[in-house]
């Protein structure tokens, strides 16, 4: 059976990059009828903090990306202990009781020499017990390694670029790359994506596994998402954590599509829905090269999927959004400003902010364009309107009618009438149909804000 797990530790919030993470060992575990395990390694009690722990579970259940089993590093620690008692005892580790003050000359004798610096293997073979402080070394194997990366084909390492290196420090807690491995081992994980950062991790891990005669898993390790500068993604670029997009009103939908792509492709298309996703997602689709991350690309995608949500569920997903105007306002009229409203905006926040005109009367109007659409004939123009959209049928036809109607008996531009209409019904001079405005609000409304308008006016 397929097994994939993500890893991450619970010393800050989820980011983009982890999320990408995330998602590929979803899609491939979940296409191939696999599990998806989650596993907090939270074995830097100084770092971690449950607080990061319950963000990076939100973030995950945001994007549906749910896990089939859960572990905490942090209650596994006996699991550990026994490996090591194991390999202490047939020889395949060992008690290094080297204090700081000699690794330190060891270094310095080294780098003098020209050499890089590494263990020299000075407590190998002490076999009586001390009664002093130790870590734990592995007795690394004197051959070399290699594996076939399903990203970046065949990597191979010289067991002299390592030394015996440390797999539990001298108080007690143990090294990421050995829990990394038992971990893996223990939860039978058969494949390994992640970041490109870890190929160096993968080398020593090889060398674990190698000791402890266990199968290694596949490895597909995934290049870095960039910055504009090429640089890798930080915070500096503007980078957020994965729940500050759903604050800054993204569909997670948009969010898995747009990272899906940026490192892994399917012909030239862009927009996929997660069952495309388990449908196309493979391991020869991952690139080898960094993508860069486009915030404006991520934005168009967001609309795109914004435009193609049926008003009832945006709704839903932007209500905490909404002012408090237009939650006291009925379910079916937000709906239908938002369904006039959904092609003009890139996120919910947007779509929040740019329905508020249909819930609340407005009370500053817009100098520039009042300036430029209004003059004497505007205030004979908007009584004449009032006084004809009562006795009409409200249609489309019929309205197109009335507003050039307006303009052929005023010599006016129809520009100029509608808009005069436009700005008092909703402050602005831009935004959807006039008539879809007024249909919305409705024939009373709407000669209500008309005639608050006109007041301004005089």
């Amino acid at each position: 059976m397929v097994r994939l797990r993500f890893a991450p530790s619970p010393t800050g919030h989820l980011h983009i990059g982890g999320l990408r993470t995330a998602l590929y060992n979803y899609l491939y575990a979940k296409k191939h009828d696999g599990a998806f395990v989650l596993r907090i390694e939270d074995t830097d009690l100084e770092r971690s903090s449950q607080v990061y722990t319950e963000s990076i579970l939100e973030a995950l259940k945001w994007c549906g990306l749910n896990w089939d089993e859960i572990y905490y590093q942090s209650q596994r620690t006996h699991i550990y202990q026994s490996y090591i008692d194991s390999m202490l005892k047939n020889g395949t580790a060992y008690k290094c009781y080297c204090t700081k003050e000699r690794l330190e000359e060891l270094k310095k004798t080294q780098m003098e020499k020209g050499e890089n610096p590494h263990y020299d293997g000075f407590c190998k073979n002490i076999k009586e017990d001390l009664n002093k402080p130790y870590v734990v070394r592995i007795n690394l194997p004197q051959k070399d390694v290699s594996f076939v990366d399903s990203v970046h084909g065949e990597l191979k390492f010289s067991y002299k670029e390592f030394d015996d290196f440390i797999l539990q420090r001298s108080d007690g807690s143990f090294m990421y790359n050995f829990t990394n491995v038992v971990d893996d081992i223990d939860m039978k994980i058969t494949h390994v994506i992640r970041g490109d950062d870890h190929i160096t991790n993968t080398a020593k891990q090889l060398y674990i596994y190698e000791v402890l005669s266990a199968k290694v898993p596949q490895f597909a390790h995934i290049p870095m998402i960039l910055g504009p500068d090429k640089k890798r993604l930080s915070k500096r670029h503007g980078a957020q954590s994965v729940l500050e997009y759903k604050q800054m009103g993204f569909l997670p939908q948009s969010l898995l599509n747009y990272l899906a792509r940026l490192g892994w492709s399917s012909g030239d298309e862009e927009i996929f829905s997660m069952q495309k996703l388990l449908e196309l997602f493979d391991l020869e689709g991952l690139n080898k090269s960094p993508a860069v991350f486009d915030q404006k690309k991520l934005l168009w995608l967001n609309g795109y999927y914004i435009r193609n949500t049926q008003a009832e569920e945006l709704l839903n997903l932007s209500y905490d959004f909404l002012s408090q105007n237009c939650k006291s306002h009925e379910k079916k009229y937000l709906e239908k400003a938002i369904e006039v409203m959904k092609p003009r905006v890139e996120t919910l926040v947007e779509l929040a902010q740019s329905i508020e005109f249909f819930c609340t009367r407005p009370i500053f109007y817009e100098e520039k364009g009042i300036k430029k659409y209004t003059n004497q004939n505007t205030k004979q123009i908007l009584l004449d309107f009032i006084d004809k959209i009562k006795n009409i049928e409200f249609t489309h036809d019929n309205f197109q009618a009335l507003i050039n109607d307006l303009a052929s008996k005023y010599n006016e531009k129809v520009v100029n009438v509608a808009q005069g209409i436009r700005i008092a019904l909703s402050g602005k001079s831009a935004g959807p149909a006039l008539f879809d405005m007024i249909e919305i609000m409705g024939i009373d409304e709407s000669i209500y804000r008309i005639k608050q308008f006109l007041e301004k006016l005089s």
